[in-house]
């Protein structure tokens, strides 16, 4: 469900997943996933819809053949990924809405690491946040709840009371399992979000209207 033009929404706190959300990285990871499946003979049609919102290990834990060394597939991957930034731009209005945000009201929820998000949102031109949350400090990666619930926990708000940002279904599937209000972001790909997910096409969407008693409320324009 497309949010209309006017929509008034009011939070706590944002809670924004990073790839495809305020970053555009998916040129660059597409492009290392596909040579290594195009290596290893696996299916590129079939990896690539259950690639993106996950962390990299259970992606590769995922797509490894039986006799594969999955330590050794995931650091190479890993050391690809963190050694290349090419093509990595900021999604439309992040940096304008990220400039515009008091910046004690928003956070990162990322499957990434910390060093691989700190590389990546400074090749985009964004400043990592002091209370993100990274792969490495949760148990249970996306769609599991508990990097929202702890990102809530970090923000000093309630889940119902945060809004998250995401684009892929398994970060979506995350923040409404939290209790989170959850807006997609759509980019090119609007008639794969389910229509009773509210979305935008991208963060140029939202304008801040105000900020007061705590509460940050955006309008949609």
């Amino acid at each position: 469900m497309r949010l209309e033009p006017g929509t008034l929404i009011h939070t706590r706190a944002l809670l924004f997943d990073m790839d495809g959300t305020l970053i555009d990285s998916r040129v660059l990871v597409e492009r290392i996933w596909k040579r290594w499946c195009d290596e290893h003979g696996l299916d590129w049609h079939v990896v690539l819809p259950r690639l993106h919102g996950v962390r990299m290990l259970d992606s590769v834990r995922m797509f490894a053949t039986p006799g594969m060394d999955v330590d050794a597939v995931y650091e190479r991957l890993y050391n690809e990924e963190v050694n290349d930034v090419d093509g990595i731009v900021p999604i439309p209005g992040a940096l304008d809405l990220l400039a515009a945000l008091p910046p004690q009201t928003w956070t990162i929820v990322t499957s990434a690491d910390t060093t691989l998000a700190t590389v990546r949102l400074g090749a985009a031109g964004i400043v990592p946040p002091p209370r993100m949350v990274t792969g490495e400090i949760v148990t249970e990666g996306k769609p599991h709840p508990e990097g929202y619930l702890l990102g809530a926990k970090r923000m000093g708000a309630e889940p119902e009371d945060c809004l998250v940002f995401e684009d892929a279904r398994a970060g979506i599937d995350a923040g409404r399992a939290a209790g989170a209000r959850v807006i997609a972001i759509a980019g090119d790909h609007p008639e794969e979000i389910d229509e009773d997910v509210e979305w935008i096409t991208d963060l140029t969407a939202l304008r801040v209207e105000s900020y007061a008693n705590g509460v940050v409320s955006l309008r949609v324009a």
